[in-house]
């Protein structure tokens, strides 16, 4: 028996590659971040110059900016890993010629190893991790330079463990 998906389950190719191109960016930055990749201009391969970042450690504005930010966030910790799924790419009904720009949202796994010394100011019993489960929201656009993001903004649902001293405690859900 054949059956037929209606035409509204159905994606275009063009969309098709238009979420495999997004789906690699959200996994390149992941990466990134993972890897300590924090060269000068680093985070300009993932967003435009005038990105607007949101996060529970506060808001940034430019690509150098929230660069900065993110790398003394993810310093804190002796090791990440973060975790991409879900990923779902919202492509304009009217962008025929090809979407410009679309939104994005994405699950994500985000989970932080404590440095040694923070597990000491922490206490004794304290968790080695602190873990973070929420979404991502994005604008993303096409640049000549490929896709990038002009708007990120974090969302943690839950958490599990302390963040490091010093960190606002808002972080956790």
């Amino acid at each position: 028996m054949t059956t037929h998906a209606a035409p509204e389950d159905q994606t275009a190719p063009a969309d098709q590659t238009v979420h495999a191109e997004i789906s690699a960016l959200v996994h390149r930055l992941f990466r990134a971040l993972d890897a300590r990749n924090f060269a000068a201009g680093w985070m300009r391969d993932f967003v435009t110059d005038d990105v607007r970042m949101e996060t529970p450690l506060g808001t940034t504005e430019g690509a150098d900016v929230a660069g900065a930010a993110a790398e003394e966030a993810l310093l804190r910790y002796d090791r990440t890993q973060h975790i991409a799924s879900g990923i779902v790419v919202d492509v304009a009904p009217d962008a025929d010629a090809g979407p410009e720009r679309v939104t994005v949202s994405w699950n994500a796994l985000m989970t932080h190893v404590h440095h040694e010394a923070t597990l000491r100011a922490l206490g004794a019993g304290a968790d080695p991790l602190f873990v973070v489960g929420g979404f991502f929201e994005a604008d993303v656009r096409r640049t000549p330079d490929g896709w990038r993001s002009s708007r990120v903004a974090v969302r943690p649902v839950w958490t599990k463990g302390l963040p490091p001293l010093g960190v606002q405690r808002d972080l956790q859900a």
